[in-house]
C-alpha cells in the first residue's frame, strides 16, 4: 500500500482543500449542474416506472414490491422485463407517501441530493484508488491525492453523460446503486483498517458487511454486482500489491517461482473465496426470482445481437463500445433513446466506421500496456485500477454475458464514468507533471472544461424538463431514429395537435416500415378525423405484422364498426380479446357493436365483463342503465345504476342516466336529488338541466321546470326538443295566468 503522496499531486492546478471543504464543494458543484431540473415533470420512462406502477401507491401491499419488476409488472408474467429493483421503487414509493401524490419535485429533489452526495463520496473512492489506502489513529481515510481526488470527483460531478440519470427520475436506479457501490467498495476497505501491524490481519465482519451493501446495490439495479469485481481487483493490486506483469512472466516463463505463501498469509484467497461465494449466491437468488428465465428482447430493441453470424455481431458490439467511449470523451450529441437506425448496423468490414474500431482498441491496447508494463508503481496502479473502474461496471451492458434490451443507454455509464474521470484527472496530473512550462495553459484547459461540462450539463437538464423539449432535442441527434419520430409525434397528439403528429408518425412509419405502435397511434388519429379507409388499412397491417397486438386489433374493430362491417369488427374484437384476456375497454366496444346490431342481451354482457374486470369502468356502467332504461326494464336499470354509484359515488353520468330511470318510475323525489347532485358536480350540463325540467314538468313543479329549460337553452340553445318543451310549458303557463269566465 501507498503510504506517500502522490508525486504528481501538488502539480494539479487545483487548491488542496480540507477534507470537508473538498466534499461540500463538489456537493454544491454538482447540484449547480442539475439544480434546473428540479421542477420538471415525468418524462419518458417515468410514466410507465411511477405514473402507471401501482407499486407506488399506498392501497398497494408493500409486499408487492418484492413480486413485480420495476415496472409494476409480475415477474412471473412473459411481458415482464425483469427488470428486479424493489429498494428503488421503494424510495419512489416513499416520494409518493411524502408529497401525498404524484408530484414530481420531490423525486427530482432527491436523485439531484443523490448525485451529490454520490460525488462527494467519490473523493473517498478517488483517493484509496489513488494514493492508496491508509487511516489515521481515529480511524479516517487519509488522502494521499487531494488535489487529483478532487479534480476527478469535479469531473464526475459535472459530466452530462450523468443527466439521464439525474433530470430522469427513472434513473434513481443508477444513482442508488452507484451510491451502494461506493458504500460497497469502502466497507471493504474498511476491513484492513488494521488495529495491530500484523499485515495478515483482516475483518471478516466487514468484508460480510460489503458483500450486504453489494446485495443492496444489486436491489437498487443488478449493475450493482460489479463492485465484487472492483473489490477483488483493488484486493490484488493495492492491499496484496501484486505486479501483474511480473506475475504473468512468472507464470509463463517459470523463471522465478511464483511465492504462494505470501499471498495465502496476506489471506488474498479467503477474502476472493468469500465474494465469490456471496456474489454467486445473489446470482442464483437473482435467476430464482427472474421466474420465467431472462426477458425476451427483440431485434428493434438490439439489433446487433440478432446480425446474422458472430463476426457481424462481436464487430457491432465493438462499434457500440466505440460509442460509449466517444460519450465519455465528448458528451455533446446525447439522445433519451439510440434504437431504431439511430446506430445503423455495420454490415461489411470495408464500413469506414470500422476506424472507430481500431482506434479504440489501439486506445485500450496501449492504455492496459502501460497500466501492467510501467516501472512507475504509483502510475500502473492509478492506470489500472482506472481501467477497472471503467470496464467492470460495464460489463453486463456489454451483450458478452446476455443480451441487453437498448443499443446505448447513457444511464448505464453513470458508474463507468467514474473510472473514466480518475483517468482523466491522473492525466491532468502527468502533463503538469512533465510538462511544467505548460502548467498555466492546462490549468486554464481543465477550468474551461469544467465550465462546458456545467454549462452542458445545465442545457441537458432543461431538455429534461419536459418531455416535449425532450423529444424535440433528439430529432437533431438521431433524425433516422424512428423511434423519436414516434415520441414527438405521441407528444403533439396528446396536447390536441394531431395535424403535426400525423405528420411525425408518418416519418416513424417511413423510417421504420414495421413499427405497430406508430401504425396503431397513426390510425387512432385518422380514424378520429373519420379518414376511416386508410385507418383500417394501417391497423390491418399492424395485426398482420405483430398479431397478438391486442390493443391493434381494437382499434381496428372500432374503425370495422364505424365502416358498417359487423362481423369483421366482432371477429376483431374477439382476437383483442383472445390476446389480452382482462381486457375491458374492449368488451365496452364489444357491447357497443352488440348494441348497435339490437343484440341486447349480449351487449350487456359484455358491458358486465368490462365493469368485472375493471369496476369504475364508468362508460360501461352508464350503457347498461341506458339500454335497460330503452328498453323498459326501468327495474333492473334501477338496480345496476344504484350498483355503480356505490363503486362511483360522484360519477354525474351515471347520476343522470339513474334521475332518468327513476323520473320514469314515477319515483319524483329520489329523480331530482340525483339531478341536483348531478349538478352540483358538472352544474354547466345542459342535458341535466333540461330533464330536470322535463321532471319538474311532469311533477307540476312548473316554475321550476322554467327555471331548468331556460338554464339549458342558455347553455345549448340548440338542445334537441327542449325549446319545445319549454314552449309548451310556457302554454301551460299562460293559460294557468288567464282568468276563468
Amino acid at each position: 500500500m501507498a503510504l506517500s503522496e502522490v508525486y504528481w499531486d501538488h502539480q494539479i492546478p487545483l487548491p488542496k482543500l480540507a477534507p470537508v471543504q473538498a466534499k461540500v464543494t463538489v456537493a454544491l458543484v454538482a447540484l449547480l449542474c442539475f439544480i434546473n431540473s428540479y421542477d420538471g415533470e415525468f418524462v419518458f420512462d417515468d410514466s410507465e416506472a411511477i405514473v402507471n406502477n401501482k407499486d407506488l401507491k399506498p392501497t398497494t401491499p408493500l409486499n408487492n414490491i418484492w413480486s413485480n419488476d420495476f415496472w409494476g409488472s409480475n415477474l412471473s408474467s412473459n411481458s415482464s422485463h425483469k427488470s428486479y429493483r424493489p429498494l428503488t421503487v421503494l424510495t419512489f414509493r416513499l416520494n409518493y407517501l411524502l408529497a401525498g401524490g404524484l408530484h414530481p419535485v420531490g423525486f427530482h429533489v432527491l436523485n439531484i441530493i443523490l448525485h451529490a452526495v454520490i460525488s462527494s463520496l467519490m473523493i473517498d473512492v478517488f483517493a484509496i484508488l489513488i494514493g492508496g489506502l491508509a487511516y489515521d489513529v481515529k480511524g479516517r481515510i487519509l488522502n494521499h491525492a487531494p488535489k487529483t481526488s478532487l479534480l476527478a470527483a469535479l469531473f464526475f460531478a459535472t459530466h452530462p453523460v450523468h443527466t439521464e440519470s439525474v433530470a430522469g427520475i427513472v434513473g434513481r436506479a443508477d444513482l442508488l446503486c452507484a451510491l451502494f457501490f461506493q458504500l460497497s467498495f469502502l466497507t471493504y476497505c474498511k476491513a484492513f483498517n488494521r488495529g495491530s501491524d500484523r499485515e495478515d490481519r483482516f475483518s471478516v465482519r466487514w468484508v460480510v458487511v460489503s458483500l450486504l451493501l453489494c446485495a443492496a446495490a444489486m436491489l437498487c439495479k443488478e449493475q450493482g454486482i460489479t463492485v465484487l469485481g472492483v473489490n477483488a481487483a483493488f484486493d490484488v493490486l493495492l492491499i496484496c500489491n501484486v505486479n501483474v506483469y511480473e506475475l504473468s512472466q512468472r507464470l509463463l516463463l517459470r523463471k522465478i517461482p511464483l511465492n504462494v505463501s505470501e499471498i495465502l498469509r496476506m489471506g488474498l484467497l479467503t477474502r476472493l473465496a468469500l465474494m465469490g461465494l456471496g456474489g454467486l449466491l445473489m446470482l442464483y437468488a437473482r435467476w430464482r426470482i427472474m421466474g420465467t428465465g431472462p426477458p425476451a428482447f427483440t431485434e428493434v430493441d438490439n439489433p446487433a445481437s440478432f446480425a446474422e453470424n458472430i463476426f457481424l455481431r462481436m464487430v457491432n458490439y465493438n462499434y457500440y463500445y466505440s460509442l460509449n467511449a466517444w460519450l465519455l470523451l465528448c458528451p455533446w450529441w446525447l439522445c433519451f433513446d439510440w434504437s431504431m437506425g439511430c446506430v445503423p448496423l455495420i454490415k461489411s468490414a470495408t464500413d469506414w466506421r470500422m476506424v472507430w474500431l481500431l482506434l479504440l482498441w489501439c486506445f485500450l491496447i496501449g492504455l492496459i500496456s502501460q497500466a501492467l508494463c510501467s516501472q512507475d508503481s504509483q502510475r500502473r496502479r492509478t492506470l489500472t485500477l482506472g481501467l477497472v473502474l471503467l470496464v467492470v461496471p460495464f460489463l453486463p451492458a456489454c451483450n458478452i454475458f446476455f443480451r441487453v434490451g437498448f443499443v446505448i443507454a447513457e444511464r448505464v455509464l453513470y458508474l463507468s464514468s467514474s473510472g473514466y474521470c480518475l483517468l482523466l484527472a491522473y492525466s491532468v496530473g502527468h502533463c503538469c507533471f512533465h510538462w511544467p512550462k505548460y502548467r498555466k495553459l492546462l490549468c486554464v484547459s481543465v477550468l474551461s472544461l469544467l465550465c462546458v461540462y456545467v454549462a452542458r450539463c445545465a442545457l441537458r437538464s432543461h431538455q429534461w424538463r419536459s418531455e416535449q423539449s425532450l423529444f424535440t432535442s433528439a430529432l437533431s441527434v438521431c433524425p433516422f431514429n424512428a423511434k423519436v419520430h414516434y415520441n414527438v409525434g405521441k407528444n403533439l397528439a396528446d396536447r390536441g395537435n394531431s395535424t403535426a403528429a400525423i405528420a411525425y408518425y408518418r416519418e416513424a412509419v417511413r423510417l421504420h416500415p414495421t413499427y405497430v405502435h406508430a401504425m396503431n397511434n397513426l390510425g387512432n388519429i385518422l380514424k378520429e378525423r373519420n379518414e376511416l379507409i386508410e385507418a383500417e388499412q394501417l391497423l390491418s397491417k399492424a395485426v398482420s405484422i405483430q398479431p397478438d397486438f391486442a390493443a391493434a386489433w381494437m382499434n381496428l374493430g372500432i374503425v370495422q364498426n364505424s365502416l358498417q362491417k359487423f362481423e369483421e369488427a366482432e371477429q376483431s374484437y374477439w382476437n383483442a380479446i383472445r390476446f389480452r384476456k382482462k381486457y375491458p375497454d374492449c368488451y365496452y366496444n364489444l357491447g357497443r357493436l352488440y348494441a348497435d346490431l339490437n343484440r341486447h342481451v349480449d351487449a350487456l354482457n359484455a358491458w358486465r365483463n368490462a365493469t368485472v374486470l375493471k369496476p369504475d369502468h364508468s362508460l360501461a356502467w352508464n350503457n347498461m342503465v341506458i339500454l335497460l332504461d330503452n328498453t323498459g326494464n326501468l327495474g333492473q336499470a334501477e338496480l345496476i345504476g344504484r350498483e355503480a354509484l356505490k363503486l362511483l359515488p360522484n360519477d354525474h353520468t351515471i347520476m343522470f342516466s339513474l334521475a332518468n330511470v327513476l323520473g320514469k318510475s314515477q319515483k319524483y323525489k329520489e329523480s331530482e336529488g340525483f339531478f341536483l347532485h348531478a349538478l352540483r358536480i358538472n352544474p354547466n350540463a345542459a342535458s341535466c338541466h333540461g330533464n330536470l325540467a322535463v321532471l319538474y314538468h311532469r311533477w307540476g313543479k312548473l316554475e321550476l321546470a322554467k327555471k331548468h329549460y331556460e338554464l339549458s337553452l342558455q347553455l345549448d340553445p340548440e338542445a334537441p326538443g327542449t325549446r319545445d318543451n319549454y314552449n309548451m310549458l310556457r302554454r301551460k303557463l299562460d293559460q294557468l295566468k288567464r282568468p276563468t269566465p
